[in-house]
């Protein structure tokens, strides 16, 4: 195994959570193989089995490893979600708007053709919500979106989207600045909830890029670097 280096003092499991992770993530130990016991990590990284133990927490609660009681801890994923969430706040803002539209359509299309009367319920009062609440509201408008994406019951396109969704909102609130989001075109979104009720997931894919062809248009104004003067 690949050296490890001992953890500075300034930060020990901050450290030691960086160190694994460089670890998993570059195949020093493949998926489904047990890593070393907390003694012999804590030998070393150069610190105590309590710092190795809070380190390894984390990675469990990030999804990268995985205890099992009597067993060890073994290794569940080397693909790292921190840096693919780190990716999508670094990209440009209609890229993450492409991804949300592609990610949004096919769950529209997967929602009508699976959804159930729990489902519609909580579409009507995720649309009730975002009507009363006005065209301004984010979490209303995040929450309509999220209960569709539920409607799906494919529980690895719900994981995806949650994970994806809360960077969303500081992706455009970076890239726009003081600039005001469009307006939430409410008619649209009731449109989406139509196609759904209906069994239609064609129409239903459509209603949800049409709904986010407007905001997209209007990102790509805001965003656009001004005229060259001759």
């Amino acid at each position: 195994m690949a050296a490890l280096r001992a953890a500075g003092r300034q930060s020990l499991v901050d450290g030691v959570v960086e160190q694994l992770r460089a670890q998993l993530t570059g195949g020093e130990w493949p998926v489904g193989s047990r890593i070393p016991t907390e003694h012999e990590l804590a030998e070393q990284l150069g610190v105590g089995r309590n710092t190795v133990r809070e380190a390894v927490r984390v990675l469990v609660h990030a999804g990268l490893l995985e205890s099992r009681q009597g067993n060890g801890t073994f290794v569940r994923s080397t693909a790292d979600p921190a840096a693919v969430l780190t990716g999508v706040r670094h990209a440009h803002v209609l890229d993450v708007l492409e991804l949300r539209v592609a990610l949004e359509a096919e769950a529209a299309r997967l929602a009508a053709a699976r959804r159930d009367e729990r489902d519609l319920e909580r579409l009507r009062a995720a649309l009730a919500a975002l009507h009363e609440q006005g065209d301004r509201s984010a979490d209303a408008d995040l929450d309509f979106h999220l209960r569709v994406v539920e409607a799906t019951h494919n529980s690895a396109l719900i994981e995806v989207y949650r994970f994806f969704s809360t960077s969303v909102h500081e992706v455009l609130v970076a890239a726009l600045g003081d600039q005001e989001m469009p307006a939430i075109d409410l008619a649209a979104h009731s449109a989406l909830v139509d196609a759904i009720e209906a069994g239609e997931p064609e129409a239903a894919g459509r209603s949800a890029r049409e709904l986010l062809s407007a905001p997209i248009a209007a990102v790509e104004a805001l965003v656009a670097p001004p005229p060259q003067r001759p």
